[in-house]
């Protein structure tokens, strides 16, 4: 680890501490050379996916576009920041599990709307109208009723 401050390349670990979801340690480092300290996490690398679109499109996976979807299905509903994280996560562990580094947008989609439909009733009916592109009030009432 090279210092900020002076550029050597020589430090000792002063003090180690993991993150309370365990996926990032956070080191304290006092460099050799000019006794300055520094901070360094280490997170674990994990390949990106790539997300396959209904026209057959492929673009990079991207936490913020799924986060901000469920932001607006749950918008004014009493669901949590922290619950939304927690769905997020759940789904990237489910895509981490298989072998595949594409995933289409439809699985991702099913992915989502299974754990709305645990958390949230109506945040889940928000979501599946966009998701699943209802063209009339029928197919929108006979999902209402399958929640049911």
């Amino acid at each position: 680890m090279r210092c900020p401050f002076c550029g050597n390349t020589e430090d000792r670990v002063v003090d180690s501490r993991e993150s309370r979801e365990g996926d990032v340690i956070r080191r304290r480092r006092e460099c050799v050379a000019c006794s300055r300290r520094f901070t360094s996490y280490e997170k674990i690398e994990v390949a990106p996916f790539q997300v396959v679109k209904r026209d057959q499109r492929r673009e990079p996976y991207d936490r913020d576009k799924l986060m901000k979807g469920l932001q607006v299905a749950c918008r004014k509903r009493p669901v949590s920041q922290d619950e939304l994280e927690r769905i997020a996560d759940s789904i990237e562990a489910a895509m981490q599990e298989g072998s595949e580094r594409e995933v289409a947008s439809q699985q991702l989609g099913r992915l989502v709307m299974k754990r709305l439909r645990d958390l949230d009733p109506v945040a889940y009916v928000r979501f599946a109208s966009v998701y699943r592109r209802f063209e009339d009030v029928d197919a929108f009432v006979k999902e209402l009723h399958e929640l049911k």
